[in-house]
């Protein structure tokens, strides 16, 4: 199985003085006397990312730094992020998946340097999420990391292990809801079942992991951030504890199960054609190969309840898949991720993405962090200039929630149809937006229409004045479609269709009602495990908006050429 890191902390986010505090005072926990079980690995990593490490190729979050035989602790990290995507071993998938005595040397190397500068609860690796991922990779990778060591060095591991047991045992209530808490619990259970002194000191993780199951997972199979990618790495974590406790001996508790029962239809439904997730509130496509495990080992009795998933929805026929944001975004705690998405969407044909989100920019810098999370990264009409939510000002720890958006999000689905409306611009501006969407029972053909509209009085006295400060430029709207970086475009001459073609040779047509041309402009594709960003390509209509308000009808459609299914080879 392919694997990368799970989630990455906010950029800027470290430990807190309290975490500083619990971490000098977890130092002094007594070690570990060994290993109950022989432990196995249940994570392995990209082949050709670990003979990068060996060739001293470092890349994390974005970031790459050349540094052949170096150890990363003695580099001056470029950012927080790529620090805490180094703190949290998963590039010990990495040097396992080369499997060579050369990359086992490189993880024992960096591995006993860590616990000899930061064993003693210092440095910025001491957050209950990342301790509790080091717990999970150094429990998996323990034969690889001591094959060979002496006893002075085995001693000293255990002690680190236990160190960071005890640390998460004290701190994992302080771990933002969502993925981090259950990072953390999953690697305290870990600890708990596999290392011998430490399961009278962790004996309640099972239960707490039960709890944050019943909290956090909602009765849809969601998360309150709404990352498609968080849910699909808490899935996978649920597994890998309740393979863990079913191999001591231990049953898995039952909220445990019902949660993963409830996550994996979700994910299905979150899923395009191809395998990969839809890409929104900071979350990218998923890693190859990771959510595949994690659904077959998932229980498979579960089915997804009536409408949503995780407030998206989805359209699906023949070979094409339509996948919509149809609900508030995250807020407060939880939506430090957020993106201002609402109503946007992504369609994908077989294996072959077309309509894309731009994805989440947490690996490329705080700028493309921040530009991911507008409205004019994703495939929906907005006002030019202006998010249907904005980011606010980053606080303690680096997070940056949404403020000001959609309060009110409706959709309404039946075979084939989708409507959404959402009042994200209704403050600022009067205008409520609404969008309808309708796929052909063969998927050869979707039909949307955009509206801004005002509802009321109030509403049209809020527009008149928002179009006298616009003056002579008045309000300029734009409705974007951005492309995968795989799909050809051009654009016909009237600027009334544009002609996309996929990798596989499938040809599309995307056509419009709207009295202006389209064009076609740059984009870019962030795409995870990548130094930059990919470029690619949008659709993009544009129109200055009246006191009547706006609506646009569009089409995309297969070309009558195309068959329905061929073969599509890589």
């Amino acid at each position: 199985m392919a694997a990368t890191g799970l989630r990455r902390p906010a950029a800027g986010e470290g430990p807190t003085f309290r975490d500083r505090l619990h971490a000098r005072l977890a130092a002094r926990a007594r070690p570990a006397s060994g290993f109950l079980a022989q432990p196995e690995p249940r994570s392995i990593g990209r082949e050709a990312r670990g003979r990068q490490l060996l060739a001293g190729n470092l890349l994390f979050a974005g970031h790459l730094v050349e540094a052949p035989g170096v150890p990363p602790w003695d580099l001056a990290p470029p950012d927080a992020a790529w620090t805490a995507e180094l703190h949290g071993f998963e590039w010990l998938d990495d040097l396992a998946a080369v499997g060579t005595p050369a990359a086992r040397d490189l993880a024992q190397d960096w591995t006993f340097a860590w616990v000899l500068r930061f064993g003693r609860g210092r440095g910025p690796g001491w957050t209950p999420a990342l301790a509790g991922r080091r717990l999970i990779r150094w429990t998996h990778h323990a034969i690889l990391l001591l094959a060979g060591r002496g006893e002075a060095d085995q001693k000293a591991f255990l002690a680190a292990l236990a160190a960071q047991a005890a640390f998460v045992s004290r701190r994992w209530r302080a771990a933002a809801p969502g993925l981090p808490r259950f990072e953390a619990l999953t690697g305290l259970l870990h600890a708990a079942l596999s290392l011998g002194g430490v399961a009278s000191r962790a004996s309640f993780a099972p239960d707490a992991l039960a709890r944050s199951c019943e909290r956090e997972i909602g009765p849809d199979g969601g998360l309150a951030t709404r990352s498609p990618e968080d849910l699909s790495e808490v899935l996978t974590l649920l597994g890998w504890a309740a393979e863990a406790m079913e191999v001591a001996g231990r049953g898995c508790p039952l909220p445990v199960t019902r949660a993963m029962e409830r996550i994996a239809p979700a994910l299905r439904a979150l899923r395009h054609a191809d395998g990969t997730l839809a890409r929104f509130h900071g979350g990218g496509q998923g890693v190859e190969g990771r959510l595949d495990a994690a659904l077959a080992a998932s229980p498979a009795c579960g089915r997804l309840a009536e409408g949503a998933a995780m407030g998206f929805r989805r359209l699906a026929a023949g070979r094409t898949v339509l996948i919509a944001d149809a609900a508030r975004p995250p807020t407060g705690a939880t939506g430090a991720e957020g993106h201002a998405s609402t109503a946007a969407v992504e369609v994908s044909s077989g294996r072959r993405q077309l309509i894309v989100s731009c994805g989440a920019g947490r690996g490329f810098g705080r700028d493309w962090r921040r530009a991911a999370r507008a409205t004019a990264s994703h495939s929906v009409l907005m006002i030019e200039g202006e998010s249907s939510a904005r980011v606010a000002r980053p606080g303690p720890g680096g997070r940056a929630p949404l403020e000001g958006g959609p309060r009110e999000v409706r959709a309404v689905a039946a075979a084939g149809t989708l409507e959404v409306a959402h009042d994200g611009w209704r403050s600022r501006f009067g205008l409520t937006h609404a969008r309808q969407l309708r796929m052909d029972q063969d998927g050869r053909r979707v039909d949307g229409a955009d509206s801004f509209v005002t509802l009321d009085d109030a509403d049209r006295a809020v527009l008149a004045r928002a179009l006298r400060r616009a003056g002579a430029d008045g309000l300029v709207w734009a409705l974007r479609f951005h492309l995968h970086p795989d799909t050809d475009a051009f654009a016909g001459d009237a600027g009334e269709t544009a002609f996309l073609t996929l990798p596989s040779g499938e040809a599309w047509t995307f056509g419009h009602d709207a009295p202006v041309a389209l064009t076609i402009e740059p984009s870019v594709f962030l795409e995870a495990g990548r130094l930059r960003p990919r470029a690619s390509r949008q659709v993009v209509l544009r129109g200055v908006l009246g006191q009547a308000g706006l609506r646009v009808g569009w089409r995309l459609e297969k070309a009558r050429d195309m068959p329905d299914f061929f073969r599509d080879l890589r």
